[in-house]
């Protein structure tokens, strides 16, 4: 089967499938979260732009992550609302998978490059008439909540994933697995394709996303077993190949992953140095280097913006802002009634809404927060938006009070829909990304990325790719590190007021009182992170530094 549409470059002829529970390519296919798929997306957009011999595969959820919509108070109502997508090409290949003893049939379908300018995709999909309700349900919704599901769904990738590929006759070298979701195609790889681990290692990768529980999952290995998460194989062989010994019981994604590849990767400098430290005691483990993420700027960026950029218009640069400003206002206003001034300084906090992310960390000092929002010297516009994992009422109990607070102030706004058209809207539209993670949990983190390569200046924690990035001052603004063992409610107060000092007495008085300083700040950023934090050198730091070994 002929998957592309361009010759290969000489320089990436070994044959890589890129393994992901999520991609973010198009605001048309809804098949990803948040930042994972991001990163995905773009590195498949690089891989099309230099002409790599990758091919993608994932899963087609057949409602999505969620939809974000309101209740009539206005919080948040996460809905679901079954997908099609007519530009996908169903292919003509008959896979099963055996889950819970049961077989399952797997539909697969593809995305050929020239449709959104990406490598070739394969997804994935249980949802068909040939099977039960039950099996048709696993490719449904993205991380389902329930833990049958949700591993099924690995089974489904990893397992499914590398049968269809050999169905097509897609001769593979590498298998990256981006996240352990994908862990299952280890167990039919061993024993069918490759005789033992040496050898089999040779031609697995791995990348590690986050130091988070959440990303790291563990479940017990007898139920993964009676699952069919390891194949065909036994209990005693799945522990022999992973190196699992008799009286372990709890089996970790990543453990499996870091003793079944050749190689991992962290996403960050500071996230290499907490994942060897996290992983240090694994046995058998391989190498963890460093491959700091990056995003599509092709795809990210706004043309005149840079045009603007590159024949140094400097008034062309602050003209065009402002008009990104005022498209971006039209959404704020349509949503919320709400009518932003584009000559007002305007904070964005938009990313996957998580309790150690802190969205709430502007409004920790709330005597403090309101004296900003009422400043009418020095005015502000803030804008929240970003998805909530649907069970996580932690994080929407946050949403919903953000949008509370909102109902009482007229340049507060909380938007709702956070998915790649509202995402682009906001980085080009902002003048102040903000990123308030706790240190050290941020493993890279790239909105702040594709904001930079707007204009959108970023203040941000020192944690994942901001200090390979940021010249306080000078291209971004740093909120000063702390010390990440003391208590989080210390933190959470140090950080609010490093933040609030930061904002008062530097970010404000140089946007009102010194624009060519402002403007000057907005070119470095724009000019420093168009080399190293595009996804173009990425897709080539994965070639040379863990495909072509």
């Amino acid at each position: 089967m002929k998957l592309f549409c361009y010759d290969i470059d000489e320089r990436y002829q070994t044959s890589v499938a890129y393994f992901s529970m999520e991609f973010a390519i198009d605001q048309a296919l809804k098949v990803y979260s948040g930042g994972l798929g991001f990163l995905a997306g773009s590195h498949m957009r690089s891989a099309y732009d230099l002409k790599q011999n990758v091919v993608g595969v994932g899963l087609l959820w057949s409602f999505g992550y969620y939809d974000q919509t309101r209740n009539e108070d206005r919080t948040l109502k996460p809905s679901y609302t079954r997908k099609f997508y007519y530009f996908l090409e169903e292919l003509d290949v008959h896979v099963t998978v055996k889950i819970h003893n049961e077989d399952v049939r797997v539909k697969a379908f593809l995305l050929r490059p020239e449709v959104f300018g990406t490598a070739p995709m394969i997804f994935l999909s249980t949802d068909t008439d040939e099977n039960d309700y039950l099996a048709r349900t696993i490719t449904h919704k993205l991380y389902d909540g329930n833990e049958r599901t949700r591993v099924a769904q690995e089974i489904v990738l990893g397992i499914g994933g590398t049968r269809v590929l050999e169905a097509i006759n897609r001769k593979v070298d590498v298998y990256h697995m981006n996240e352990g979701h994908a862990l299952p195609l280890v167990y039919e790889l061993y024993g069918k394709h490759y005789q033992d681990m040496i050898e089999l290692r040779k031609h697995v990768v791995f990348t590690t996303h986050t130091p988070e529980a959440a990303g790291n999952e563990v479940h017990n290995i007898y139920f993964l077993h009676e699952m069919g998460f390891f194949g065909e194989h036994s209990l005693d062989a799945a522990r022999h190949i992973t190196g699992y010994l008799e009286e372990d019981a709890d089996f970790s994604l990543t453990v499996g992953a870091l003793r079944s590849a050749k190689i991992a990767n962290a996403v960050s400098k500071i996230h290499g140095v907490v994942a060897n430290e996290m992983w240090n005691d694994i046995e058998h483990r391989c190498d963890i280097i460093s491959i700091t993420n990056a995003q599509n700027k092709k795809y990210w960026t706004d043309k005149t913006l840079v045009r603007a950029l590159d024949e140094h218009e400097d008034y062309e640069l602050l003209a065009r802002k402002k008009h990104l400003k005022k498209i971006l206002f039209e959404t704020v206003a349509d949503q919320t009634g709400k009518m932003f001034d584009p000559e007002v300084l305007t904070i964005v906090w938009a990313r996957r809404f998580a309790e150690y992310k802190r969205p709430g960390l502007l409004k920790y000092d709330m005597e403090r927060f309101v004296k900003l929002i009422k400043n009418t010297k020095m005015p502000v516009q803030i804008i929240w938006a970003g998805k909530p994992y649907p069970t996580d009422f932690g994080a929407i109990d946050i949403f919903n009070e953000l949008i509370h607070i909102s109902h009482y102030y007229k340049n507060i706004a909380v938007l709702t829909g956070y998915e790649l058209t509202l995402s682009k809207l906001l980085k080009q539209g902002s003048d102040i990304w903000l990123n308030t993670p706790r240190i050290t949990r941020e493993a890279s983190g790239t909105s702040g990325m594709t904001a930079s390569m707007n204009g959108s200046i970023h203040f941000s924690i020192d944690d994942g790719w901001h200090p390979e990035f940021a010249r306080d001052g000078k291209n971004a603004f740093t909120i000063p590190p702390l010390d990440h063992t003391l208590p989080t409610a210390e933190q959470d107060r140090l950080d609010n007021q490093h933040m609030m000092d930061i904002l008062e007495e530097e970010i404000l008085p140089l946007y009102y009182d010194k624009p060519v300083k402002w403007v000057e700040i907005m070119k470095n950023a724009m000019s420093d992170v168009e080399n190293d934090f595009d996804s173009g050198r990425m897709s080539v730091e994965y070639y040379e530094r863990m495909f072509n070994l």
